[in-house]
Protein backbone atom coordinates (compact mmCIF):
# COMPACT_ATOMS: atom_id res chain seq x y z
CA UNK A 1 0.00 0.00 0.00
CA UNK A 2 1.49 3.33 -1.06
CA UNK A 3 0.81 6.73 0.47
CA UNK A 4 1.31 9.18 -2.40
CA UNK A 5 1.35 12.23 -0.10
CA UNK A 6 4.85 13.67 0.28
CA UNK A 7 5.66 14.92 3.78
CA UNK A 8 8.33 17.55 4.31
CA UNK A 9 10.25 15.44 6.82
CA UNK A 10 9.97 11.85 8.01
CA UNK A 11 11.63 10.94 11.30
CA UNK A 12 12.44 7.27 11.91
CA UNK A 13 12.55 6.64 15.65
CA UNK A 14 10.51 8.18 18.48
CA UNK A 15 13.27 8.40 21.05
CA UNK A 16 14.27 11.69 22.65
CA UNK A 17 16.46 12.74 19.72
CA UNK A 18 13.82 12.04 17.10
CA UNK A 19 11.02 13.72 19.05
CA UNK A 20 13.07 16.84 19.77
CA UNK A 21 13.99 17.15 16.10
CA UNK A 22 10.38 16.62 15.05
CA UNK A 23 9.08 19.28 17.44
CA UNK A 24 11.77 21.73 16.38
CA UNK A 25 10.89 21.30 12.69
CA UNK A 26 7.16 21.46 13.42
CA UNK A 27 7.81 24.71 15.26
CA UNK A 28 9.41 26.07 12.07
CA UNK A 29 6.38 25.15 9.98
CA UNK A 30 7.44 21.89 8.35
CA UNK A 31 5.06 18.96 8.02
CA UNK A 32 6.61 16.10 9.99
CA UNK A 33 5.76 12.40 10.26
CA UNK A 34 7.33 10.20 12.95
CA UNK A 35 7.55 6.45 12.33
CA UNK A 36 8.24 4.21 15.34
CA UNK A 37 8.71 0.45 15.15
CA UNK A 38 7.47 -0.32 18.67
CA UNK A 39 4.15 0.30 20.41
CA UNK A 40 5.39 3.20 22.49
CA UNK A 41 7.73 6.17 22.43
CA UNK A 42 10.94 6.99 24.24
CA UNK A 43 13.61 4.60 23.00
CA UNK A 44 15.97 4.06 25.92
CA UNK A 45 13.80 6.35 28.04
CA UNK A 46 11.73 3.25 28.67
CA UNK A 47 9.21 2.27 31.32
CA UNK A 48 7.41 -1.02 31.68
CA UNK A 49 4.07 -1.47 33.44
CA UNK A 50 3.95 -4.69 35.40
CA UNK A 51 2.40 -6.08 38.59
CA UNK A 52 0.53 -2.86 39.42
CA UNK A 53 3.68 -0.76 39.24
CA UNK A 54 6.18 0.71 36.79
CA UNK A 55 9.88 0.04 36.28
CA UNK A 56 12.42 2.09 34.34
CA UNK A 57 14.44 -0.57 32.54
CA UNK A 58 16.34 1.79 30.23
CA UNK A 59 17.72 5.16 31.27
CA UNK A 60 17.08 5.17 35.01
CA UNK A 61 17.64 8.85 35.77
CA UNK A 62 18.75 12.15 34.25
CA UNK A 63 21.84 14.05 35.32
CA UNK A 64 22.02 17.41 33.49
CA UNK A 65 25.36 18.86 32.40
CA UNK A 66 24.73 21.76 30.04
CA UNK A 67 22.63 24.89 30.40
CA UNK A 68 20.18 24.12 27.60
CA UNK A 69 19.27 20.66 28.87
CA UNK A 70 19.05 22.00 32.41
CA UNK A 71 16.50 24.56 31.21
CA UNK A 72 14.54 21.80 29.48
CA UNK A 73 14.54 19.82 32.72
CA UNK A 74 13.28 22.92 34.54
CA UNK A 75 10.28 22.89 32.19
CA UNK A 76 9.70 19.22 32.96
CA UNK A 77 9.95 19.99 36.65
CA UNK A 78 7.44 22.84 36.39
CA UNK A 79 5.04 20.39 34.73
CA UNK A 80 5.68 17.92 37.60
CA UNK A 81 6.95 15.36 35.09
CA UNK A 82 10.32 14.97 36.80
CA UNK A 83 11.66 15.53 40.29
CA UNK A 84 14.85 15.01 42.26
CA UNK A 85 15.23 11.35 43.19
CA UNK A 86 18.52 11.28 45.08
CA UNK A 87 21.67 13.33 45.40
CA UNK A 88 23.84 10.34 46.21
CA UNK A 89 24.97 7.47 44.01
CA UNK A 90 26.73 4.76 46.01
CA UNK A 91 29.64 2.77 44.62
CA UNK A 92 30.40 -0.84 45.49
CA UNK A 93 33.95 -2.16 45.51
CA UNK A 94 33.79 -5.93 45.10
CA UNK A 95 37.17 -6.68 46.64
CA UNK A 96 36.91 -4.56 49.77
CA UNK A 97 33.12 -4.89 50.04
CA UNK A 98 32.96 -1.21 50.94
CA UNK A 99 30.18 1.05 49.80
CA UNK A 100 31.16 4.65 49.25
CA UNK A 101 29.01 7.46 47.99
CA UNK A 102 29.32 10.07 45.26
CA UNK A 103 27.26 13.23 45.43
CA UNK A 104 25.28 13.86 42.24
CA UNK A 105 21.74 15.08 41.59
CA UNK A 106 19.66 12.40 39.85
CA UNK A 107 16.23 13.29 38.44
CA UNK A 108 13.46 10.84 37.65
CA UNK A 109 9.85 10.77 36.47
CA UNK A 110 7.52 9.37 39.17
CA UNK A 111 5.19 8.06 36.45
CA UNK A 112 8.07 6.45 34.60
CA UNK A 113 10.87 7.88 32.48
CA UNK A 114 8.81 7.34 29.34
CA UNK A 115 6.63 10.23 30.57
CA UNK A 116 9.31 12.57 29.20
CA UNK A 117 8.83 11.18 25.69
CA UNK A 118 5.04 11.25 26.06
CA UNK A 119 5.35 14.94 26.86
CA UNK A 120 7.48 15.59 23.77
CA UNK A 121 5.19 13.70 21.41
CA UNK A 122 2.33 16.18 21.93
CA UNK A 123 0.82 17.37 18.62
CA UNK A 124 3.18 15.27 16.49
CA UNK A 125 1.95 13.06 13.67
CA UNK A 126 3.11 9.72 15.07
CA UNK A 127 2.63 6.26 13.56
CA UNK A 128 3.57 3.43 15.92
CA UNK A 129 4.34 -0.21 15.01
CA UNK A 130 5.79 0.96 11.69
CA UNK A 131 9.10 -0.82 11.17
CA UNK A 132 10.91 0.63 8.17
CA UNK A 133 12.78 -2.08 6.25
CA UNK A 134 13.84 -0.21 3.12
CA UNK A 135 14.91 3.32 2.20
CA UNK A 136 15.02 4.24 -1.46
CA UNK A 137 15.47 7.33 -3.63
CA UNK A 138 13.40 6.47 -6.71
CA UNK A 139 13.06 10.07 -7.92
CA UNK A 140 14.88 13.35 -7.48
CA UNK A 141 11.97 14.74 -5.48
CA UNK A 142 11.30 12.35 -2.59
CA UNK A 143 12.61 9.60 -0.37
CA UNK A 144 10.53 6.42 -0.34
CA UNK A 145 10.29 4.37 2.85
CA UNK A 146 8.83 0.86 2.90
CA UNK A 147 7.66 -0.85 6.10
CA UNK A 148 7.60 -4.56 6.85
CA UNK A 149 3.87 -4.50 6.01
CA UNK A 150 4.70 -3.08 2.57
CA UNK A 151 3.33 0.37 3.37
CA UNK A 152 5.16 3.21 1.66
CA UNK A 153 5.76 6.75 2.89
CA UNK A 154 7.39 9.62 1.01
CA UNK A 155 9.24 12.73 2.17
CA UNK A 156 11.52 15.50 0.96
CA UNK A 157 13.87 15.04 3.93
CA UNK A 158 14.71 12.12 6.18
CA UNK A 159 16.03 11.78 9.73
CA UNK A 160 17.12 8.45 11.19
CA UNK A 161 17.09 8.87 14.97
CA UNK A 162 18.00 5.26 15.71
CA UNK A 163 21.19 3.43 16.76
CA UNK A 164 23.95 3.66 14.17
CA UNK A 165 23.99 -0.09 13.34
CA UNK A 166 20.26 0.02 12.57
CA UNK A 167 20.72 3.14 10.44
CA UNK A 168 23.58 1.42 8.66
CA UNK A 169 21.40 -1.58 7.85
CA UNK A 170 18.80 0.68 6.22
CA UNK A 171 21.11 3.08 4.42
CA UNK A 172 24.20 1.22 3.23
CA UNK A 173 22.24 -0.60 0.46
CA UNK A 174 21.84 2.83 -1.16
CA UNK A 175 25.56 2.70 -1.94
CA UNK A 176 28.47 5.11 -1.88
CA UNK A 177 27.30 6.86 -5.03
CA UNK A 178 24.31 8.25 -3.10
CA UNK A 179 25.60 8.45 0.47
CA UNK A 180 29.28 9.15 -0.01
CA UNK A 181 32.22 7.18 1.38
CA UNK A 182 32.85 9.44 4.37
CA UNK A 183 29.25 9.19 5.61
CA UNK A 184 29.27 5.39 5.40
CA UNK A 185 32.62 5.12 7.17
CA UNK A 186 31.42 7.42 9.96
CA UNK A 187 28.27 5.36 10.42
CA UNK A 188 30.24 2.11 10.47
CA UNK A 189 32.70 3.46 13.05
CA UNK A 190 30.06 3.69 15.80
CA UNK A 191 29.94 0.65 18.07
CA UNK A 192 27.65 -0.07 21.00
CA UNK A 193 27.84 -2.04 24.22
CA UNK A 194 24.81 -4.19 25.09
CA UNK A 195 23.09 -4.43 28.46
CA UNK A 196 20.69 -6.82 30.15
CA UNK A 197 18.17 -5.26 32.53
CA UNK A 198 16.35 -7.21 35.24
CA UNK A 199 13.20 -5.88 36.90
CA UNK A 200 12.40 -7.72 40.13
CA UNK A 201 9.74 -7.26 42.82
CA UNK A 202 9.77 -8.51 46.41
CA UNK A 203 7.38 -8.97 49.36
CA UNK A 204 6.50 -5.80 51.24
CA UNK A 205 8.12 -7.15 54.42
CA UNK A 206 11.54 -7.72 52.82
CA UNK A 207 14.28 -6.66 55.23
CA UNK A 208 16.74 -5.11 55.51
CA UNK A 209 16.21 -2.60 52.70
CA UNK A 210 19.41 -1.01 51.41
CA UNK A 211 20.37 2.48 52.50
CA UNK A 212 20.95 3.44 48.85
CA UNK A 213 18.59 4.25 46.00
CA UNK A 214 21.22 4.04 43.25
CA UNK A 215 24.33 1.86 43.27
CA UNK A 216 27.19 1.44 40.80
CA UNK A 217 29.27 -1.75 40.76
CA UNK A 218 32.76 -0.48 40.02
CA UNK A 219 34.65 -3.73 39.44
CA UNK A 220 32.08 -6.51 39.27
CA UNK A 221 32.49 -8.61 36.10
CA UNK A 222 28.75 -9.24 35.76
CA UNK A 223 26.92 -6.25 37.24
CA UNK A 224 26.93 -2.59 36.30
CA UNK A 225 24.20 -0.71 38.16
CA UNK A 226 21.29 -1.30 40.53
CA UNK A 227 18.46 0.96 41.61
CA UNK A 228 15.66 0.74 44.16
CA UNK A 229 13.10 1.63 41.52
CA UNK A 230 10.15 1.51 43.91
CA UNK A 231 11.58 4.55 45.71
CA UNK A 232 10.64 6.58 42.60
CA UNK A 233 6.96 5.68 42.87
CA UNK A 234 4.35 7.32 45.03
CA UNK A 235 2.81 5.00 47.63
CA UNK A 236 4.70 1.95 46.40
CA UNK A 237 3.36 -1.20 48.07
CA UNK A 238 6.42 -3.41 47.67
CA UNK A 239 10.12 -2.93 46.94
CA UNK A 240 11.27 -3.55 43.40
CA UNK A 241 14.66 -3.12 41.80
CA UNK A 242 16.18 -2.61 38.37
CA UNK A 243 19.50 -4.37 37.93
CA UNK A 244 21.68 -3.73 34.88
CA UNK A 245 24.49 -5.96 33.71
CA UNK A 246 28.03 -5.12 32.70
CA UNK A 247 28.72 -4.88 28.97
CA UNK A 248 30.89 -8.03 28.97
CA UNK A 249 28.23 -10.09 30.73
CA UNK A 250 25.55 -8.87 28.31
CA UNK A 251 27.75 -9.72 25.34
CA UNK A 252 28.17 -13.28 26.62
CA UNK A 253 24.40 -13.77 26.81
CA UNK A 254 23.25 -11.48 23.99
CA UNK A 255 21.92 -14.27 21.79
CA UNK A 256 20.49 -16.39 24.62
CA UNK A 257 16.88 -17.14 23.71
CA UNK A 258 15.51 -17.44 27.25
CA UNK A 259 16.91 -14.67 29.43
CA UNK A 260 15.05 -15.55 32.63
CA UNK A 261 17.86 -17.82 33.95
CA UNK A 262 20.35 -15.10 33.05
CA UNK A 263 18.37 -12.59 35.07
CA UNK A 264 18.20 -15.00 38.00
CA UNK A 265 21.97 -15.40 37.84
CA UNK A 266 22.36 -11.62 38.05
CA UNK A 267 20.06 -11.43 41.09
CA UNK A 268 22.01 -14.20 42.81
CA UNK A 269 25.27 -12.37 42.20
CA UNK A 270 23.80 -9.14 43.59
CA UNK A 271 22.48 -10.95 46.67
CA UNK A 272 25.92 -12.40 47.39
CA UNK A 273 27.87 -9.20 46.81
CA UNK A 274 25.50 -6.98 48.78
CA UNK A 275 24.84 -9.53 51.54
CA UNK A 276 21.10 -9.20 51.00
CA UNK A 277 20.13 -12.85 50.63
CA UNK A 278 16.45 -12.12 49.93
CA UNK A 279 17.36 -10.46 46.60
CA UNK A 280 17.83 -13.93 45.16
CA UNK A 281 14.15 -14.83 45.60
CA UNK A 282 11.84 -12.25 43.99
CA UNK A 283 8.08 -12.61 43.81
CA UNK A 284 8.33 -11.67 40.15
CA UNK A 285 11.10 -10.87 37.70
CA UNK A 286 11.33 -10.00 34.02
CA UNK A 287 14.35 -9.42 31.81
CA UNK A 288 14.99 -7.07 28.89
CA UNK A 289 17.77 -7.23 26.31
CA UNK A 290 19.30 -3.95 25.12
CA UNK A 291 21.38 -4.76 22.04
CA UNK A 292 22.40 -1.12 21.59
CA UNK A 293 22.53 0.24 25.13
CA UNK A 294 25.60 2.45 25.39
CA UNK A 295 27.64 4.00 22.54
CA UNK A 296 31.21 2.73 22.96
CA UNK A 297 32.71 4.74 20.09
CA UNK A 298 30.45 7.77 19.60
CA UNK A 299 31.08 10.37 16.94
CA UNK A 300 32.55 13.72 17.94
CA UNK A 301 29.85 15.61 16.06
CA UNK A 302 26.29 16.35 17.21
CA UNK A 303 24.65 14.84 14.12
CA UNK A 304 25.64 13.06 10.92
CA UNK A 305 24.37 14.62 7.66
CA UNK A 306 24.89 12.93 4.30
CA UNK A 307 25.83 14.82 1.14
CA UNK A 308 22.77 13.52 -0.68
CA UNK A 309 20.61 15.28 -3.25
CA UNK A 310 17.76 15.34 -0.71
CA UNK A 311 18.37 16.01 3.00
CA UNK A 312 19.35 12.92 4.99
CA UNK A 313 20.59 13.15 8.59
CA UNK A 314 21.28 10.70 11.41
CA UNK A 315 21.04 11.64 15.08
CA UNK A 316 21.08 10.08 18.52
CA UNK A 317 23.02 9.90 21.76
CA UNK A 318 25.84 8.31 19.72
CA UNK A 319 26.40 11.69 18.08
CA UNK A 320 28.56 13.72 20.41
CA UNK A 321 28.28 11.60 23.54
CA UNK A 322 26.53 8.74 25.32
CA UNK A 323 23.73 10.22 27.42
CA UNK A 324 20.09 11.22 27.01
CA UNK A 325 21.22 14.84 27.08
CA UNK A 326 23.46 14.15 24.08
CA UNK A 327 20.49 12.69 22.23
CA UNK A 328 18.49 15.83 23.04
CA UNK A 329 21.22 18.11 21.67
CA UNK A 330 21.67 15.85 18.65
CA UNK A 331 17.98 16.22 17.80
CA UNK A 332 18.31 20.00 17.83
CA UNK A 333 21.42 19.85 15.65
CA UNK A 334 19.72 17.48 13.21
CA UNK A 335 16.78 19.85 12.82
CA UNK A 336 19.19 22.67 12.08
CA UNK A 337 20.99 20.54 9.49
CA UNK A 338 17.76 19.51 7.75
CA UNK A 339 16.50 23.08 7.69
CA UNK A 340 19.79 24.27 6.22
CA UNK A 341 19.84 21.54 3.54
CA UNK A 342 16.29 22.41 2.55
CA UNK A 343 17.45 25.97 2.01
CA UNK A 344 14.83 27.65 4.16
CA UNK A 345 16.70 28.86 7.25
CA UNK A 346 13.42 28.89 9.18
CA UNK A 347 14.66 27.72 12.55
CA UNK A 348 14.86 30.12 15.46
CA UNK A 349 17.39 30.27 18.27
CA UNK A 350 17.56 27.32 20.67
CA UNK A 351 16.21 29.58 23.40
CA UNK A 352 13.10 30.15 21.27
CA UNK A 353 12.63 26.40 21.01
CA UNK A 354 12.46 26.20 24.80
CA UNK A 355 9.94 29.05 24.79
CA UNK A 356 7.92 27.02 22.28
CA UNK A 357 8.07 23.97 24.56
CA UNK A 358 6.89 26.08 27.50
CA UNK A 359 4.00 27.44 25.46
CA UNK A 360 2.65 24.15 24.21
CA UNK A 361 3.25 22.45 27.58
CA UNK A 362 0.96 24.95 29.27
CA UNK A 363 -1.89 23.77 27.05
CA UNK A 364 -1.67 20.02 27.67
CA UNK A 365 -2.67 17.84 30.56
CA UNK A 366 -0.01 16.57 32.89
CA UNK A 367 1.53 13.28 31.76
Amino acid sequence: MSNSHVTDVIVIGAGISGLVCAQRLRQAGYSVLVLEKSRGVGGRVATRRLYDTRADHGACYLKPKGELFTQFMDILGDRQIIQLWTDTVYQHQAITELITSKSTDCYIAPNGMSAIAKFLVHNLNLHITKRVVKVNLPTKNAWCLTTENQEQFHSHALLLAIPAPQAQELLVPLGESILGTEFIHSLQSVEFDPCISVMAGYPSNSQPLPVWKALTFNDNPDLGWMGLDSSKRQQSQQPHFVLQSSADFAQQHLETENLQPVGQQMLKTAAEYLKLSWLENPEWATVHRWRYAFPRTPLDTTCLPAQTSLPLVCSGDWCGGRLIEDGFLSGLAAAQAIDSQMGNQLLLLKKDFLDFIRTFSSNIQKV
